[in-house]
């Protein structure tokens, strides 16, 4: 997708680059091009302003001649024919010598005109070999001006006088002339007498190279070229290329090719606006746009520059664009890299938070996404059975050994299997999960069989060891989901499954909702949030219960017990969570809370006062430390007891022994609490330096009625005493109780017949 997403901005960037450059090139172009046509239309007004001066000369001999005829039509005085022909022949002669360049001018009269009728008077000059000028005998050559040479070339042979009037200038096209051996351009301007008659015409002849020469010294741009071809369509320019007369022809060719001339009908002579036509042509591989227009005198100027040349100004824009694009680009790239490059780390992160270790099974947060998705379903939760001693015995890498072996195997089987949905998990510790669609309870029996006997049908092999492993199977079905169950929920009933499987000695079980397991995990779960929270604001405070003298009739002592007060002053005895206490290893904290406030409570009273200990306190360094810090910091050690529980599951008797050695030097002394319920070890109570034995209540609580309770606890206080050991008991809730309890000899008392526990320590009795 990221790749997709790079392709469709690298595409992006380059449609807009190209928009863009389009638009730059067609923008500069157009202004590139607009700069040729004012250089090109700018050569055209030089070639029409020295073509306008031609014509110009040519109408002045036309009014000369119309002058002369003038004295003649009005009899000038003094003068004859022959005198007025000898002027004219002279003013003509000192015209032509001031039309630099000319090669020929002439007067051409109609018969009759300044001669007889039946002869025409035509005097007519050129410019001689050696430079002079000579007055070219017409007469005796042509009947009629209409016969010579450049009249064809210049009018048509039936032209008309339909528009008479001065001023007008008729262009020939270029010729060869005999007589002065160079091509030639004459130009004809009519003359008229007053009523409109046409008298003949008056003739410039220029060399060619007239205008040509104006061609060459016109530069477009540094490879163009200019042209100029005569309304027949003939090339009268030689393009200026340089040495490559090859490629010259090739233009000329492709130019004449084009036969411009035919695609303006303006007459020569007439007015030009100067608007130029442009058309695109290729030579030899190399492409050029015409700039063309007619001139004054019907010719075609123009000029063809390289495509290239046009496109040269866009190069460093080209550069510049192709940069940032390039940049732009590269840096996208680079940017995708890297954020593939992190996506690719994330998406293996997620992978590895979904994915088991050492199996590469997918584990239980994978499970748990998997349930939230699919609505029926079946859920089988494998664990190994024994698998602790496996560890135990043959070390961390068997275990992992067996794991893999079974994971294999559970793979291979869904395989085989291959019914729709199946997915094993791994689980933590020695736990898998296997998730199929819905089935019915009966099948799901079946499965479950089958997926035992696959784990159990053949040992696993480890280190020449055949290691026999078996599997409890716990199931749960869902058939609908609900929005308010947890997504856990049925994990947590497929494990009392597994719980219920083991209590009743089955190899797979269905979970029961009818049992009411999950409604006591719910209650823990209750408990619990409400521990943490009593812990974290500071509402579990101690409570005493008086402990009686039975010697000296009075209280001298208070066991300190742990309560819970709710947020509406409701007080919950220790029992309700003394034992989520320990399973959430809360115990210790508590412990630590009793004797801060226990030892404030009492420090500064006289009473002696007991607080309990389980031995997992007793096991903790960091619990004893501070044990030790209090009694060192209160000095009050001297009336401390500490009450171990007998029944608390004492593994060590060796750290029982070393915390009392290190309570005992501040005067501290040691009872222990319930005695006569568990399985008490005399013979590690003989090596203890316990000071009290506190007899548990269920044998003091049916003392006056229970004959074998008191021969029970009679044997209790002699061992006490034996050991000399005083003794407490527990629970004495009435007057008969109290009076055996007397009767055996015990030294103290506590229970309801005193006192329950009680928000402080004032309880007092008047001494008997």
């Amino acid at each position: 997708m990221l790749g997709l997403l790079l392709l469709v901005f690298i595409v992006g960037m380059l449609m807009l680059s190209s928009l863009n450059l389009n638009y730059s090139r067609e923008a500069l172009s157009e202004l590139r091009r607009q700069q040729i046509s004012e250089v090109v239309i700018g050569g055209l007004a030089r070639i029409n302003a020295r073509q306008s001066a031609l014509a110009s000369y040519t109408i002045t001999l036309a009014n000369v001649g119309e002058s002369f005829h003038e004295m003649v039509v009005n009899g000038f005085p003094g003068t004859d024919r022959s005198v007025l022909r000898d002027r004219l022949e002279h003013s003509l002669k000192s015209h032509f010598q001031d039309f630099e360049g000319a090669s020929g001018a002439g007067l051409w009269f109609e018969p009759g005109v300044l001669s007889d009728p039946d002869t025409s008077y035509m005097p007519y000059f050129v410019q001689g070999t050696d430079g002079g000028l000579e007055l070219m005998d017409t007469a005796g050559r042509f009947d009629h001006y209409r016969d010579a040479p450049w009249y064809s070339r210049t009018l048509n042979p039936g032209w008309a006088n339909e528009s008479p009037g001065s001023g007008n200038v008729f262009w020939s096209t270029v010729y060869f002339d005999l007589n002065t051996e160079r091509a030639l351009l004459t130009l004809a301007s009519p003359m008229y007498d007053r009523d409109g008659n046409l008298l003949g015409m008056a003739t410039t002849a220029w060399g060619a190279d007239q205008i040509v020469d104006l061609i060459s010294r016109i530069t477009v741009t540094e490879n163009s070229f200019a042209f100029l071809n005569d309304r027949n369509n003939r090339n009268l320019s030689s393009l200026s290329q340089g040495e490559d007369s090859l490629e010259e022809q090739a233009l000329i060719d492709a130019i004449l090719a084009q036969n411009l001339a035919a695609e303006s009908s303006r007459q020569p002579g007439s007015e030009t606006t100067e608007i130029l036509t442009t058309r695109a042509i290729s030579v030899t591989g190399q492409d050029y746009e015409l700039y063309f227009a007619q001139t004054r005198a019907g010719m075609v100027y123009g000029a063809g520059v390289p495509q290239s040349e046009i496109n040269a100004v866009l190069l460093p824009m080209e550069r510049i664009n192709y940069r940032i694009l390039m940049g732009t680009v590269s840096a996208m790239l680079l940017l995708s890299i890297y954020l593939l490059y992190r996506i690719i780390q994330l998406i293996r992160e997620l992978q590895a938070s979904y994915t088991d270790a050492l199996t590469g099974l997918s584990n239980r947060a994978r499970l748990l996404r998997d349930l939230q998705n699919q609505r029926a379903v079946t859920l089988f939760i494998i664990n190994l059975d024994r698998f602790s001693q496996i560890n135990s015995l043959f070390g961390n890498d068997c275990g992992d050994h067996v794991l893999l072996a079974v994971a294999n195997r559970l793979l291979d089987f869904a395989g085989r299997v291959r019914k729709r949905g199946m997915k094993v998990y791994r689980l933590p510790g020695d736990e898998f999960g296997i998730l199929v669609p819905a089935m019915e309870p009966a099948n799901a029996h079946d499965l479950a069989g089958k997926i035992r006997d696959l784990v159990t049908v053949d040992r696993i092999l480890w280190q020449q060891q055949r290691l026999a492993v078996d599997v409890s199977i716990g199931i749960a079905m869902r058939h609908e989901r609900r929005a308010e169950d947890a997504a856990d929920q049925l994990v947590s009933q497929a494990k009392v499954a597994v719980l219920q499987a083991r209590e009743q000695r089955r190899h797979h079980l269905l979970y029961d909702p009818d049992v009411g397991i999950e409604e006591n995990y719910e209650n823990n779960l209750y408990w619990a949030n409400r521990l943490k929270e009593a812990i974290d604001h500071d509402r579990l405070v101690p409570w005493f219960q008086p402990i009686h003298d039975n010697q000296s009739g009075r209280i001298t002592k208070y066991e300190c017990l742990v309560r819970m007060v709710e947020p509406d002053g409701s007080v919950i005895s220790a029992g309700r969570f003394v034992d989520i206490a320990n399973r959430l290893r809360l115990n210790r904290r508590i412990t630590e809370l009793m004797i801060v406030k226990c030892f404030a409570c009492f420090a500064e009273r006289k009473e002696e006062f007991s607080i309990n200990l389980s031995y997992g306190d007793i096991a903790e360094p960091e619990t004893v430390g501070r044990i030790l810090a209090a009694l060192e910091s209160s000095g009050i050690g001297d009336r401390v007891i500490f009450e171990i529980l007998e029944s608390d599951g004492i593994s060590s008797y060796d750290n029982i022994d070393a915390f009392i050695e290190q309570v005992k030097p501040f005067g501290c002394r040691v009872a222990i609490d319930d005695f006569g319920t568990g399985y008490s070890n005399f013979s590690h109570l003989l090596s203890l330096n316990v000071d009290y034995i506190k007899i548990d209540g269920s044998l003091i609580r049916n003392l006056h009625e229970d004959h074998t309770a008191f021969l029970v606890t009679s044997g209790i206080v002699q061992f006490a005493r034996s050991l000399n050991m005083r003794t407490v008991a527990e629970f004495v809730h009435n007057e008969e109780v109290q009076s055996r309890v007397q009767e055996l000899g015990i030294d103290f008392s506590q229970g309801e017949y005193f006192s329950m526990p009680l928000p402080n320590p004032d309880y007092r009795i008047d001494e008997t």
